[in-house]
Parts: C-alpha cells; structure tokens; sequence
C-alpha cells in the first residue's frame, strides 16, 4: 500500500465523514463512518478528480468490478491499481 495514496484517500474519506484522520482504519467501512451512498458517491468524486482516474461506474457492485469498496483498504488498493494502470 503506497503510503502517499492511503495518505490521500483517508484525508478524502475524514473530510466526507467529518472525521479526524485518527478516526479512519484500515478495515473501516464507509457506513462504520457514517458514509451513506451519497456520501460515497461524493467521495470517489473526490478521489477520482486527485488521482485523475475514472471508478468503474458498477464499483458498488462488487461481483462486476475489480474495484471493491467494502473497506478503507480496498479501496486504497483499488485505487493503487487504477493508479499503476494509468502510469503504464
């Protein structure tokens, strides 16, 4: 996990959650920190205009998408591959 990216993505995530930084683990669901899919929506808005990067339009579908949100982490490593593909 790129310590530049999970830096970023917890900043993105505190902020939507109005939460400290501190407050964000790894293993944290949006909806543990009070994203609702609005909220979510909001956020890979907002991740996607940092990393320039385009989330696959199902990602709340996690049996049709490679890019899983179920936790901080996944999505922290979803976005490090969509990163690295870019950068190819």
């Amino acid at each position: 996990m790129t310590q530049s990216i999970r830096d970023r993505v917890v900043g993105i995530i505190a902020e939507q959650a109005m939460l400290e930084r501190g407050d964000i683990t790894m293993d944290a669901s949006p909806q543990d920190l009070g994203i609702d899919s609005l909220g979510l929506v909001e956020s890979i808005f907002a991740i996607e205009e940092e990393f320039d990067i385009q989330v696959p339009f199902n990602a709340n579908e996690p049996e049709k998408s490679e890019f899983d949100i179920t936790s901080v982490g996944t999505i922290v490593h979803a976005i490090e591959a969509l990163v690295a593909r870019q950068a190819v």
